[in-house]
């Protein structure tokens, strides 16, 4: 992809008919700080419940072992994330959520539950721990998560434009969700068998399933991304869907733990499992650059673009050879190849829900912003 200096397209018209600009919506601002503010709160309540049930010293041990498997999934999730990146606000309501909301709601009704049957149940009785597996943990702790993607797509609609965008925002839930739940399941281990115990409990937790959560709860954030591409017809829906094939899978896989060889099906069926998530995230990403080469091409036949900038923003290989010819100017250009780049592939995903009937007034309003910056880009690269 070239960027030497090319002329800054003239004052075509834009692609669409601008109306007056819209008023901003009332309520989605305060309501994500709302949110946001409640999500800080639990997360404070959940280390307070933390630090008083296995001490200072080994709530540190845990969370400093959370954060090998904690690591390795915020790889993948920014692999996936690459092409068309998310606002950073979003990806850490995201993780504030699975990490402390979503945890806080797991835990509230695992007490629930204990004290129920303590009052209902015979003396010396308690709640089944296949059960508590195998049912409650499912549906509690994936409607819990699931709601987070929700909220985040009724918040930041303009954000959320398909199923990768949802696979990214249920992948950071069930990050922090598993995060907090690895020091749980980290600091008892330390504390019932010592060094050994967290041990063995690491290799199961963050080795062998550092995925397992991304996986149930990818199912919500893929079945809203399908409702968004839709222009959010039926997004309640979808919801349930999602959020149904997530419980149904969390909950066979911790059956699996519960009822049968845990290592054999692991092999035979957890990996094929695996293996078909990463087939569809290569699919889904390969259709992100589709709309990049697709949409951009229309505004290369309006003179926005340069034929050469085309085949260079849509390509994986593209991008890498202009972020490479930007790292060797001097001055270096790469902090303004990589807006660039990321303006011309947030044009692009602005013109495909237009398109496909899913654009408003902000949209539009959207486009002409994206427009006027991918003008000034190039000519920052340029200079």
């Amino acid at each position: 992809m070239s960027f030497t200096p090319t002329p800054a397209p003239g004052p075509q018209p834009h692609l669409h008919v601008w109306p007056a600009a819209a008023q901003p919506r009332r309520g989605a601002g305060a309501g994500i700080v709302v949110l946001s503010a409640v999500a800080v709160l639990a997360g404070l309540l959940v280390f307070a419940y933390l630090a008083i049930s296995f001490g200072i010293s080994v709530l540190v041990v845990g969370t400093l072992v959370a954060l090998v498997p904690l690591a390795i999934v915020l790889l993948a999730v920014r692999w996936i994330d690459r092409w068309e990146p998310e606002p950073r606000w979003a990806l850490w309501f995201a993780f504030l959520w699975g990490a402390a909301v979503s945890v806080a709601i797991a835990l509230i009704v695992d007490l629930g539950v204990q004290l129920f049957v303590a009052v209902t149940s015979p003396a010396g009785a308690g709640a089944d721990a296949t059960m508590q597996a195998v049912v409650q943990a499912p549906i509690v702790e994936e409607l819990a998560k699931g709601v987070g993607v929700l909220l985040i797509y009724a918040f930041s609609k303009s954000h959320f434009d398909g199923p990768v965008d949802g696979l990214v925002y249920a992948a950071t839930v069930a990050a922090g969700f598993a995060f907090t739940e690895n020091i749980l399941y980290f600091g008892a281990a330390l504390i019932e068998g010592g060094a050994g115990e967290l041990g063995a409990t690491f290799v199961v937790r963050g080795i062998f399933s550092p995925f397992a959560h991304v996986l149930f709860t990818a199912c919500t954030g893929i079945a809203i991304g399908i409702a968004a591409r839709r222009g959010g017809a039926g997004v309640i829906g979808w919801f349930l869907l999602g959020l149904v094939a997530a419980i149904l899978l969390h909950a066979f896989w911790n059956g699996s733990l519960a009822f049968a060889d845990a290592l054999a099906l692991y092999f035979t069926v957890q990996v094929p499992i695996f293996i078909g998530a990463i087939v569809v995230t290569i699919l889904l990403r390969r259709e992100e650059q589709r709309v990049t080469r697709t949409r951009l091409a229309e505004y290369a036949a309006a003179g926005w673009f340069s034929p050469d900038e085309v085949s260079g923003l849509s390509t994986p290989s593209g991008r890498r050879a202009a972020l490479a010819w930007a790292r060797a100017q001097h001055p270096p250009r790469t902090a303004q190849v990589q807006r660039f780049i990321a303006d011309a592939t947030r044009l692009a995903f602005t013109r495909q829900a237009l398109v496909t009937g899913r654009g408003d007034v902000r949209r539009l309003e959207d486009e002409r912003v994206l427009l006027d910056a991918v003008t000034r880009g190039r000519a920052a690269i340029s200079a």
